[in-house]
């Protein structure tokens, strides 16, 4: 992925502190370096205690690109640390490796290290020509225009080695150049044209001195709506929203302006890295073979037509034939690939495929993509021209701090093939810019920073999955001091509450399932889109390894065992019950001492999910006996079925009331019903609390009482 950069000029550079100090040579012609030696400078000037150091830096060609290598010796009072990279990349890892060590230790180990993907990329959804729309999206608007926020967003990727930063907009080209034969697409003025100009390039600067690779991402077929209005394409003036589903036009027209502006927005940002395209939103009208045309002659064109080359990420399809959904298809898949591989852009081609749909944190196993099921086609032979990357979509929680490393390492163990390039972690639906849902008390920056344990968790392991849980233990201690230890203990058994709902509970895009607040856009026995006890017995689960509450009550009513492999709802019922019991037990002697108020809201999210789990362990125990007492009608079955609901109502009460502190009522993004092929939007004044749902949950319990009276 990365160039390797050979050091041209040595500097060197002295700090002297009271109690400390710091030199180190490195090029001064190289940004990343500069960067990193400035990392080094701040944590220096911030701990006086740190021994007297001595870093050289230095590329070593013999090292794989963003590996390193540390060497450790002793200098005269202090330390002598000579840190080799593969390239400036690795020089900068290693930096942050050396300072990781120091803030734990105040020693440093020598160690080497490379990377086990070369691409560990977040999906940033922009607020600008969204691909959903609401408040909840919209009002990040300001913080995303603001560079300072960036620069704490960029730091952050560099703690985490997460070195690809992938921002999606429908259509964001009109906000980036005046296309200079369509002049007409953009509608700013100068003066607001150049201050978006601006702030790109400010942006794709600071990530390239972070060694991070930028990409701006659209959907097809879109315009600006200044070019549509202009040219009389009447249906795209209802776009970006809610109209993002549906036909497209590849009119030459629309084609020459596509491929114009994609040659142009690369010449005019030579620190962006790349670009990205879609097959299968705005295009429902065309034929596969008319939608890859459609990429090979905007795209492809307008990349071969740039003064320079770039990177480019495929999306693969989302349907087959005209559908934006669907499994792809044999014929699908093959005609991608053949065409994936026609585009000769001088450098491999990233793919990006969604793993689980829109997902990811579910089942480990990979069980279906966008559509259906996914053939071998993409990777048998294995290809030289592309490499598949994974799409670890999370629609599950927003709110709720996560973070579970075995999941992470089991995934890269199972999904991590030699035809694998990497990961891509992020939402459709949550920007992680203004933090919109801690209580004011609470809020302490921005909202990526209350999910900090997530980013390192899958950041850290993509890098190097053999790290252990005792480094994000230490990462917890370092905040927390005694407590971080057992925080993380009970996060850890927490966080494993959406994996198993989203593993037991099938879904397909991304309001099908929301884990943290139990609920699904196709569970319509209930206003709120509660996951009841009767959504639960007709629901199939995505693992197949894990038997449906349908199924086994099936077996049991033919008195049959489970068989072996397969995993009941009891079972997980019983697991779910283990782990948050457990996690209330470890946070108990924290919650009854004087905390900050950052650890106050960490632990409210830890016993959130540890209700949640217990809650979901209930629903599952009363969806169980619900099934048997219709299927017998035996009273027995009907009066656990009412008290194990019972149970669960109240835990969500537990959980209700240790989120009601420190969480505000959060607007969420709008959903689409369609008539025929349009979207009518929802009311864009919903939001989500777990208080809201109470009476929901206390009404099944009555529903249920009510239904099991009347059949009795």
């Amino acid at each position: 992925m990365k160039t390797i950069v050979p050091i041209l000029f040595l500097l060197t550079s002295a700090l002297s502190l009271a109690g400390s100090s710091l030199k180190s040579s490195y090029s001064k012609t190289d940004a990343i370096q500069q960067y990193a030696v400035s990392r080094m400078e701040a944590a220096f000037n911030q701990n006086a205690d740190y021994p007297d150091t001595r870093v050289r830096l230095k590329v070593d060609g013999s090292i794989v690109p963003e590996g390193f290598k540390t060497s450790v010796s002793d200098h005269g009072s202090g330390l002598l640390v000579e840190i080799s990279g593969g390239d400036s990349d690795g020089l900068l890892y290693g930096v942050m490796e050396v300072l990781e060590q120091l803030r734990t230790a105040k020693t440093v180990l020598s160690t080497e290290q490379s990377p086990r993907f070369p691409f560990r990329a977040i999906k940033f959804n922009l607020p600008y020509v969204p691909y959903r729309d609401g408040t909840a999206l919209r009002l990040h608007a300001e913080t995303c225009r603001d560079l300072a926020f960036w620069e704490r967003f960029l730091d952050m990727m560099v703690d985490n080695r997460l070195n690809s930063l992938t921002l999606w907009s429908l259509h964001p080209f009109h906000l980036m150049v005046r296309n200079e034969k369509y002049p007409e697409a953009c509608d700013l003025s100068d003066d607001e044209l150049a201050d978006w100009q601006a702030f790109w390039r400010e942006l794709f600067r600071m990530a390239k001195a972070r060694g991070i690779d930028t990409y701006i991402v659209n959907w097809n077929i879109f315009t600006s709506p200044a070019f549509a209005r202009h040219h009389g394409l009447e249906d795209y003036l209802q776009n970006p929203s809610p109209n993002y589903i549906g036909p497209g036009n590849n009119s030459p027209l629309v084609v020459d302006y596509m491929r114009t502006s994609i040659t142009q927005v690369i010449d005019t940002y030579p620190d962006l890295t790349g670009l990205g395209a879609s097959i299968g939103e705005r295009d429902k009208n065309l034929e596969q073979a008319e939608r890859v045309q459609f990429v090979l002659d905007t795209f492809g064109a307008g990349m071969k037509a740039a003064s320079r080359p770039i990177r480019f990420i495929h999306r693969l399809p989302f349907g087959r034939g005209n559908q934006s959904s669907g499994r792809e298809g044999l014929t699908t898949e093959e005609m991608t690939r053949q065409s994936i591989e026609s585009l000769d852009i001088g450098s491999p081609i990233i793919t990006e495929a969604k793993f689980n749909w829109s997902h990811g944190h579910s089942s480990p196993k990979l069980v279906k993509i966008h559509g259906g099921p996914m053939g071998s086609t993409y990777w048998d032979p294995k290809p030289t021209e592309y490499s598949i990357h994974w799409m670890i979509r999370n629609e599950d929680f927003f709110a709720l701090r996560w973070c579970e490393p075995d999941f992470i390492r089991k995934h890269i163990e199972l999904n991590g093939h030699d035809y694998v390039g990497g990961y891509y972690i992020g939402s459709e639906s949550y920007i992680p810019a203004k933090d919109y849902m801690t209580a004011p008390e609470f809020i302490s920056g921005y909202a990526f920073e209350r999910q900090w344990l997530f980013y390192k968790a899958w950041g850290r392991l993509l890098y190097n999955p053999e790290l252990s849980d005792q480094f994000f233990i230490n990462a917890c201690r370092e905040r927390y001091g005694d407590a971080g230890e057992a925080l993380f203990a009970a996060l850890k058994l927490g966080s494993r509450m959406p994996l198993r709902l989203g593993t037991m509970f099938d879904f397909s895009w991304d309001y099908t399932l929301y884990s943290e607040g139990f609920l699904s856009y196709n569970a319509k026995s209930n206003p709120e889109n509660l996951i009841t006890v009767e959504e639960l017995v007709k629901h199939r689960t995505l693992d197949p390894d894990y038997l449906s509450v349908a199924d086994y009550c099936d077996l049991l009513a033919q008195g049959k065992a489970v068989p072996q492999g397969r995993i009941s709802p009891l079972t997980v019922a019983r697991d779910l019950t283990r782990d948050g019991r457990e996690a209330l037990e470890l946070l108990q002697p924290l919650l009854a001492q004087d905390n900050s108020k950052a650890l106050t809201v960490e632990l409210a999210d830890a016993q959130a999910w540890a209700h949640l789990s217990l809650y979901f362990a209930e629903k599952l125990r009363s969806a169980v006996a619900y099934k048997r007492f219709l299927d017998s009608g035996e009273a027995d079955h009907g009066r656990k079925a009412v008290q194990a609901l019972r149970r669960a109502v109240s835990h969500w009460e537990d959980l209700a009331a240790v989120t009601d502190p420190v969480y505000v009522e959060m607007p969420v993004a709008t959903i689409y019903r369609y008539e025929g092929e349009t979207a009518l939007t929802e009311e864009d004044t919903r939001t989500f609390h777990w208080k809201k749902l109470l009476p929901a949950v206390r009404d099944e319990l009555e529903m249920v009482k009510l239904k099991i009276s009347g059949q009795q």
